[in-house]
């Protein structure tokens, strides 16, 4: 088992972000093919379009992102969230000029 306080975590810069601070709770080095990692970002945050070999899942806990893919958007509020496959490009802003919390999880194939 693994257990995480809330305060705890190593913070990470997060390649194609801007404007957000990030905790990883979890590292793959801990659990061989998962990361799970806490991101705060600020209201004009948010990440460029880009894609990754590996499986996200981005839970909203606090305020309002979309995510956009080349064709489809996603309003995702607080208790939603999206599940992003290997190979999917996607781009993502902070709604409502409120801060956003985002509680994401990486799985390595």
């Amino acid at each position: 088992m693994i257990s995480v306080k809330d305060a705890e975590g190593t913070p990470y810069d997060a390649a194609k972000h801007s404007e957000v601070y990030g905790l990883q709770k979890i590292t793959e080095a801990q659990s061989k093919r998962t990361t799970v990692c806490y991101s705060y970002f600020q209201p004009n945050g948010g990440a460029e379009m880009s894609s990754s070999p590996k499986e996200r899942i981005y839970y909203v806990v606090k305020g309002s992102i979309t995510v956009c893919g080349p064709d489809e958007k996603h309003v995702l509020n607080e208790g939603d969230l999206i599940y992003i496959a290997p190979g999917e490009e996607r781009d993502m802003v902070i709604n409502g000029g409120k801060p956003a919390e985002v509680l994401v999880t990486i799985v390595t194939p």
